[in-house]
Order: C-alpha cells, then sequence, then structure tokens
C-alpha cells in the first residue's frame, strides 16, 4: 500500500489530476484517507478536491478534526457549508474548536435551524465533558408504548439518529427509566409493553469528564450509553466508537508525555517540521535543567571521586537504575489512574506499596551489585554499591508512585508529572544518596 501512495503522490507532483482521479476512485473510503493523511497542504487539497462528492463527504467525516480545519479553508464557502452539515453534530463541534471564533460562527450561522439548534445544544456543556463528545440524535421510546410502536419510531426516526441499536427508555416527563435493544425489540411480541422488556441503564450525567465515561463505556463493553442532565433526562447518546477515540486521544497524549514530548494532536507524516520541534523542544530544555542540577551534584562531591575515582564508573549504572524504576512506578499509577484502579484518596497506600517493591527491587538488584562490585574492586566498594541500590530504587519507586497522584491532585496531567521529571528529580536525589553511603562507609 506504501508503493501505491508513492506512486498518487508522484501523479499530483506530476499534476497527472485525470489519472489521480481515476486511481482515488478505485480506493476504498479508509485507504483515502490514509493517503489524505501522508500528504503535505496543498497535495492535500489538490487529491480532495478530485474525489467524488459522495466519496469526499465520508472522506472528510473520517479525517482527524485539524486535518479538517486545513481542507475547510482551502475550500470555497459552498463546498465548505456542504461539508460541514454533513458531519454529525458532536464531530462539527469538534472541528469548530480547531477553526477561528469568527469562522466557526459563520458556518453555524450557514447550517438549517434543526442542524443549528442540535449543534448548540453540544456546544453548550464545557470542553472535556460528556456533554460535548455525545450525539444529540437519538431515538427515546416511552416505556408505556407497545413494541409495534417503538419499532415503528424507530423506523421513521431512527435514519437520523446516531444509533439504533441501544434505546433509552424514558416516562412521560423524559426521565430515564432504563433500556432496551434494538435484538430485544426485533424478538418480542408487538404488543408487549417496553416496560417489561426494558433493562437498568447505565447512563453518565452530560457534566461527566470525558475521558472517565469513556473508559468506563469501553471497559463495560456498551454500545451506548444514555447521556443525562442533572434532572436525570435524557439529552443525548454516547457510543463505544466516540469512546474508543476519546481513549485513543487521552493515551496518544500520555504517551508524548512519557516521552518528554507534547501530543501532535495529528498524524505524523501531515505534520510540519517546525510542529514537531515545537512539541520537543519545551522538554528537551526542562530535562537540560535536570541534567544540569545533576552535574551541580557531581561537581559538590569533585574531591570524593578525585579520592576513590572507582565512584565515578557507577554513576551511570545508578543513574540508570533508578530513573528506570522509576519510570516504571509512574507509568503502572499513570495508568492505574486513568482506569480508575486509584484515586488520589488512594495516596497512602499506593505510596506503602511502592517504596515495598522498590525495597524488595532494590535488595535484589543490591546483592547482585554488591557481589559483582565486590569482586572486581574490593567488599567496601560492593557495599557501597549495593546499599546504594536498595536506598535508590526505594526512593524512585515512592518517587514514581506518588508524583502522578501529585499531578492529579493538582489538576494537571498525571503524565506531565511522570517520566521527564521522575528521571530529574531521582538522578540528583539518587547521587546524593550514593556520595552520603559512599563517605559513611569509606570514610571519606
Amino acid at each position: 500500500m506504501t508503493e501505491l501512495f508513492d506512486d498518487l503522490a508522484e501523479l499530483i507532483r506530476e499534476e497527472r489530476l485525470r489519472d489521480l482521479r481515476i486511481s482515488l476512485g478505485e480506493l476504498s473510503t479508509g485507504d483515502t484517507v490514509d493517503f489524505l493523511e501522508r500528504l503535505g497542504v496543498k497535495d492535500r487539497a489538490v487529491a480532495f478536491r478530485l474525489l467524488p462528492k459522495d466519496t469526499a463527504v465520508d472522506v472528510f467525516d473520517m479525517l482527524d478534526q485539524s486535518l479538517q480545519h486545513e481542507i475547510v479553508e482551502g475550500l470555497k464557502d459552498g463546498d465548505v457549508a456542504h461539508f460541514f452539515e454533513s458531519l454529525d453534530p458532536d464531530d462539527r463541534v469538534r472541528l469548530m474548536d480547531e477553526m477561528p471564533a469568527s469562522v466557526a460562527r459563520r458556518m453555524l450561522r450557514h447550517l438549517d435551524p434543526r442542524e443549528r439548534s442540535l449543534t448548540n445544544i453540544v456546544l453548550g456543556y464545557p470542553s472535556g465533558t460528556i456533554g460535548r463528545a455525545m450525539s444529540p440524535e437519538f431515538v427515546a421510546v416511552p416505556e408505556h408504548w407497545s413494541v409495534g410502536q417503538a419499532l415503528q419510531k424507530v423506523r421513521r426516526a431512527g435514519v437520523d439518529a446516531e444509533t439504533i441499536y441501544t434505546l433509552p427508555v424514558v416516562d412521560r416527563q423524559r426521565l430515564l427509566k432504563g433500556i432496551v435493544s434494538l435484538r430485544d425489540l426485533m424478538l418480542a411480541d408487538e404488543s408487549t409493553i417496553i416496560e417489561t422488556i426494558s433493562n437498568e441503564a447505565d447512563s453518565v450525567d452530560a457534566d461527566h469528564d470525558a475521558e472517565d465515561a469513556a473508559r468506563r463505556c469501553a471497559d463495560r463493553k456498551h454500545l451506548a450509553m444514555p447521556v443525562t442532565d442533572s434532572e436525570h433526562r435524557v439529552v443525548g447518546i454516547f457510543t463505544v466508537d466516540d469512546a474508543l477515540d476519546i481513549i485513543e486521544r487521552e493515551e496518544s497524549e500520555d504517551a508524548a508525555r512519557h516521552g518528554g514530548a507534547e501530543p501532535l494532536h495529528r498524524p505524523y507524516l501531515s505534520t510540519p517540521v517546525l510542529r514537531i520541534m515545537r512539541s520537543r523542544i519545551v522538554w528537551l530544555l526542562v530535562l537540560g535543567v535536570g541534567a544540569a542540577l545533576t552535574v551541580s551534584v557531581l561537581d559538590a562531591f569533585d574531591e570524593q571521586l578525585e579520592t576513590v575515582t572507582v565512584l565515578a564508573l557507577f554513576v551511570p549504572l545508578l543513574i540508570g537504575t533508578g530513573g528506570n524504576t522509576g519510570n516504571q512506578a509512574a507509568t503502572t499509577i499513570t495508568r492505574a489512574l486513568a482506569l480508575g484502579d486509584v484515586g488520589t484518596r488512594d495516596v497512602v497506600k499506593v505510596l506503602w506499596r511502592e517504596v515495598r517493591v522498590g525495597l524488595t527491587l532494590g535488595s535484589t538488584l543490591g546483592a547482585f551489585g554488591f557481589v559483582l562490585a565486590g569482586v572486581v574492586y574490593g567488599w567496601d566498594i560492593g557495599t557501597v554499591i549495593g546499599l546504594t541500590l536498595v536506598a535508590v530504587c526505594t526512593l524512585a519507586a515512592g518517587a514514581g508512585g506518588l508524583m502522578p497522584l501529585l499531578g492529579k491532585a493538582l489538576g494537571a496531567d498525571p503524565a506531565v508529572f511522570a517520566n521527564p521529571f521522575i528521571s530529574t528529580f531521582v538522578d540528583s536525589t539518587g547521587l546524593i544518596l550514593y556520595f552520603m553511603i559512599a563517605m559513611a562507609i569509606l570514610g571519606l
């Protein structure tokens, strides 16, 4: 497929647009999206304009919001309005978040009254909440209706709904009373009352955190979850495909920040080089400051290094072991926070558990370090290395478990408090412990 994409890109460079139009028409929607994501801004705009109208609508809907924004900038107002209106309300709002406010307002004014009303419902909720990610297009069935009446409503209104496989069941005041699946409707007798076949609903409040709701939806394997307001009235539906999109975005952010960079929020090959540079430079500067602290510690203990030069040989080992131990703990706790396995209230439990894990790891590694260093450099050096590994691993595991919880308590992304800062903290404090132990045992 990569070779095919390269051939298509060559057609753009050679301006063989007729051949390109034919070749694009032979691609599936998914392959077309993959191809467009590999192109630069100008080439992507050229290729997109050559797509058949119906295909272009499907492709536009599947593109990342940042790429949709770039395509919108290159289209005429009439085309923009067409593609903008083709989106679902929740996808439309995500695209509006990428646009300048003046452009977003103009696009909103061009929508027909129904679509504008649905979009305003989603826009009414704060960013980061599930209300901002839900679809207001759903089919709810009254609990006192018969199955036959419900099926008629599904056939009539289902074409515009986000999903018809999970249907909220409501009372006369539109309060949520349960859910019923399309499967249950199809298998039941048409005279059966909905209330008798409905199941308990696992709903979520519209002001609830979007990531938490998405993980709950995915973990409990729901096809969809009703979204309710403060009075428990149904205001929208949240589907598993939207849940998986949110989880993917959040995990991409965590992965980037664990590695000491900011998330790109767009496909890699379509990201400008300067944007990639900006996503990394700040963290490199932060880590550079941390490295300077490590150098300062080494400079402070320069006399001890000159007296026992063999101590310098083990600095990379101790720094690396401490950093790796802290990163393991931080990654584990960050993941547990995301899954809801732990919370800020569990800080003492997490700290105590990680200290014990670090002590166990340190004792195991310290035993190896004591024997190996003792055999080669003497048992006094072996004792220094063994005890330092115990201390560094215990410290690193405790700090690694604590910092993501601290970040969560401060309202920051736990991943920001994870690997980059762990390495910096453990490097400096680990070296201080190393030289203090060496001074005590070797009498420096």
